[in-house]
């Protein structure tokens, strides 16, 4: 699809609805309880998903349990030629996701294409699981005796992902838990579920296994399921805190391992000496990109004095450049997930007036380029933002940028380190000293230097501290094949033929 000129209305989107994905095959369900599935552009339903049943549940384990047995004990070179073949369908498939993405979750294609990019990083990444698995291996630790450990899949995984990156998320997971021999129960978010259903006929076309990789849709009937279903092993999660958290407590109460990545709300500290330009277009980018809907974006912008007047002034100019429309079109920033969504966050602006701050930038007014009815709402900025107001201590997931002043580094450390999320930080800086400080000293799980959303490469594992995890792995690089597999350590003798004899006493190292 090429993009829609301005001013030109995207053509009509056909009603379909969204079916399961069980045992290598489309599954419709018999169950009569659906959901509306938004084109935010539009605001007008665009399809509608199936939200599954318990019955219906345990059909999509069931299958992953059955597919189980027979693809933990496929060869590692057959586990690579699928993740390879599924890496070049992906590839070949970018446009096409990347519409699906931006027809139900609003975002502008070029940053859908982004998301699929930055998903392939993990399967690419899952592509080298022959040396992932490698274990050690120790000669002659006693007389006779080797010891040796190996890493074995865990058995049926459940994914469940969030709605602001319908692609990319679930490829954080299910790479890795697939080309470490498990299979995968994947429930997608029930406001964009297309995207999730190409990519399961992309891993059939990959040559996977029917029963490896299921999806099935649903709300918090098919998440409890999930959790309490005893032949699901482990979750990975990736949503709002008090959900993570309600998922960690509930599938390790269940007996699962669970890794669940919670809400955040991410400072960017710049400092008097930093780049103003740089540290503009920094918190521009990160505000703002995919409508403010990410867990990476920049919320709290940190300014140590004297430089917010001429740091906000910048921001504000560059916002007027910025062109909200339909994603379809040459815009820079679409419309919300949902009228809700949009509603809540656009009444943190009035929250933020009435507590004191200043409104800079009224993202109410925005012109959009697309239908009156798109959930719109234009870039907004806050200045002179206290600690206390809830625009400042509560994860807003919108267009929403508020500016804290402080005086000094020491007071935007603590100021960073006092917040109760701690998943993603950055510092604007030309001074390196004070650079290697804050990373040594800022308690976050993932630090930008100049870099306004340090989310890392797939080789390394993504994931916060505090309020943004619960549980003890982050997603992907060697944590996400570590919470995927479990480790098995043998002792192995094998006897002369000579040696014999009973002997009662505790073995001797000898």
């Amino acid at each position: 699809m090429t993009q829609t000129a301005p001013g030109t209305a995207p053509a009509p989107v056909p009603l379909e609805r969204v079916t399961h994905w069980i045992d290598g095959k489309p599954f419709a369900g018999v169950t009569e309880r659906t959901a509306p599935v938004y084109d935010p552009a539009l605001g007008a339903v665009r399809t509608e998903v199936p939200l599954a049943s318990v019955d219906e549940v345990d059909q999509a384990v069931a299958s992953a349990a059955a597919a189980f047995a027979s693809w933990r004990t496929s060869s590692l070179t057959k586990r690579t030629q699928v993740l390879f073949a599924f890496r070049e369908l992906v590839n070949r498939h970018k446009q096409e996701l990347a519409e699906l993405i931006t027809a139900e979750h609003g975002k502008v294609v070029s940053d859908a294409l982004g998301e699929v990019t930055r998903g392939l990083e993990v399967v690419e990444f899952a592509c080298g699981i022959p040396h992932l698995l490698k274990g050690g291996y120790s000669e002659g630790v006693s007389t006779n005796v080797d010891v040796y450990s190996i890493r074995q899949p865990v058995g049926v995984c459940a994914v469940i992902s969030p709605f602001n990156f319908p692609v990319m998320v679930p490829m954080w997971f299910v790479p890795i838990a697939i080309a470490a021999g498990n299979t995968v129960v994947l429930k997608p978010s029930e406001k964009d579920p297309s995207a999730s259903l190409l990519v399961a006929r992309l891993w059939e076309q990959a040559g996977l296994p029917a029963g490896v990789f299921n999806v099935v849709h649903g709300d918090k009937v098919a998440v409890d399921r999930l959790l309490e279903h005893p032949e699901v092993k482990a979750v990975s999660f990736v949503g709002s805190t008090p959900i993570a958290r309600y998922v960690y407590e509930t599938g390790t109460r269940n007996g699962k391992r669970v890794q669940a990545l919670g809400g955040a709300k991410n400072h960017m500290v710049v400092l008097p000496d930093a780049d103003l330009d740089l540290a503009a277009d920094a918190a521009v980018n990160a505000g703002f990109g995919s409508a403010g809907e990410r867990c990476m974006a920049i919320s709290a912008l940190v300014v140590v004095e004297p430089v917010a007047d001429d740091l906000v002034a910048r921001i504000r100019e560059r916002i007027a450049t910025l062109k909200v429309g339909d994603g379809r079109r040459s815009c820079d920033m679409g419309p919300l997930v949902t009228k809700e969504h949009r509603d809540r966050v656009a009444s943190y602006l009035d929250a933020g007036v009435e507590a004191g701050a200043e409104l800079v930038v009224d993202g109410r007014d925005v012109r959009a380029d697309g239908d009156e009815s798109g959930f719109w709402l234009g870039p907004s900025l806050l200045d002179r933002v206290a600690p206390e107001m809830s625009v400042y201590t509560d994860e807003i997931f919108g267009p929403v940028l508020s500016v804290v002043r402080v005086g000094s580094y020491d007071e935007a450390l603590a100021l960073v380190n006092a917040n109760r999320y701690g998943n993603g930080t950055a510092i604007f800086t030309n001074d390196g000293g004070a650079a290697r400080r804050f990373q040594n000293e800022v308690e976050v799980g993932m630090v930008g230097v100049n870099v306004p959303i340090p989310v890392p490469m797939a080789y390394y594992s993504f994931g916060g501290w505090k309020d943004s995890l619960f549980g003890d792995s982050h997603a992907h690089g060697a944590e996400g094949v570590h919470f995927f597999t479990r480790g098995k350590v043998v002792t192995s003798r094998w006897l002369d033929p000579s040696h014999g004899g009973i002997n009662l006493g505790f073995p001797e190292n000898v």
